[in-house]
């Protein structure tokens, strides 16, 4: 495939999720993480987050509508963030971790969140007004923006934060050089996202609510280490999670139930995809004398 004819198709896939995430952040979609499953709105979407590692206190002082039932784990704990840390979320919906950061970093840090929806950010930043007035902070500040290309600057960010949206960029290896632009040399990230422990079938990989849905578009995680050591990171590590799927498949998610249908026979999801928290650090510049 020439370079004009792989552009296209990365433009129609990211067009793709654009409307599937306008559709969830529009109240027009139902499920967990796509049209009709996965990760979009959904009635179960605190016992979701709880499931997977969220404090139910939190969740309960969260502006109503920010927790749209998307994540696949919880980044902002894993990040063991402090006062006065400057932290991004790339792909941060409808708000849902900036408003759980935001405390967290208190008046001193700021939590940034971009998207690329516009139906997600008008979200957020409505969420946003609700925040300031429960928390008494103004920490907290959404731009519109793709992942591959973030409107942030060099070395500005204490921490990269991202819930279950890598996955879905056509240019995974674009977010990590990206990520690594933006950190401060010390500067640490602490992702949740799908991953795929070996290749998905023909037929789940073009399925565009799997698409959508967070999985079709999973990087194997052998492949995900090295975009992360290419972007100049250093101390990867992951530790795969097993709740994500288990409260899929409890909850007869729509997304997980088709997915049993298109794999091999005698197989589960679970054999070809996992939650992963991946964490590693920007090296600091060492002096020269």
């Amino acid at each position: 495939m020439n370079e004009s004819a792989e552009r296209a198709t990365a433009d129609e896939l990211r067009e793709r999720v654009k409307q599937g995430y306008a559709a969830i952040a529009s109240d027009a979609a139902g499920g967990c993480c796509g049209p009709r499953g996965g990760c979009g709105v959904r009635s179960d979407a605190a016992e979701l987050a709880q499931a997977i590692g969220y404090d139910a206190h939190e969740l309960a002082a969260l502006p109503e509508g920010a927790n749209l039932g998307l994540s696949c784990g919880n980044p902002g704990a894993l990040a063991g963030l402090r006062a006065g840390e400057v932290v991004l979320d790339i792909g941060s919906g409808a708000g849902f971790d900036c408003f759980l950061i935001g405390p967290k970093v208190g008046p001193r840090g700021r939590a940034i969140g971009v998207d690329m929806t516009g139906e997600m950010l008008a979200r957020a930043r409505h969420n946003a007004a609700r925040y300031r007035e429960r928390s008494g902070l103004d920490n907290v500040e959404f731009r519109l923006g793709e992942i591959e290309h973030l409107p942030v600057a060099d070395r500005s960010i204490d921490v990269v934060i991202s819930n279950c949206v890598i996955n879905l960029s056509p240019d995974k290896p674009q977010v990590w050089r990206e990520i690594g632009r933006v950190l401060a040399p010390g500067g640490r990230v602490a992702i949740s996202d799908i991953v795929l422990l070996r290749a998905l079938p023909e037929a789940a990989r073009h399925a565009v609510e799997a698409l959508v849905g967070c999985v079709a578009g999973a990087e194997l995680l052998e492949n995900t280490e090295r975009f992360a050591r290419e972007a100049g990171l250093a101390e990867f590590a992951v530790e795969l999670k097993h709740e994500y799927l288990d409260a899929m498949e409890r909850s007869r998610d729509p997304l997980y139930e088709q997915l049993k249908t298109m794999l091999p026979a005698g197989t589960r999801p679970s054999d070809f995809v996992a939650s992963a928290e991946i964490t590693a650090r920007k090296p600091r510049v060492k002096s020269c004398c």
